[in-house]
């Protein structure tokens, strides 16, 4: 197990039941980076991953 899986397993738990919005989470995102501007890159890269999940694999 990545040391990341325990935050996510916790998101899971504590908000597994939910429903967001992709705006409600850019915003989270926009906020995080705010508040820890080291992050600005992995951020970056999670939001452009999960922009193009959708894309053909031929692209």
């Amino acid at each position: 197990m990545y040391f990341t899986d325990r935050g996510i397993e916790e998101l899971e738990k504590r908000r597994g039941e939910e429903e967001v919005s992709f705006e409600w989470l850019a915003e989270q995102l926009r906020t995080f980076v705010d508040l820890n501007p080291d992050f600005e890159v992995p951020v970056e890269r999670l939001a452009t991953w999960l922009a193009r999940l959708d894309e053909d694999d031929d692209e």
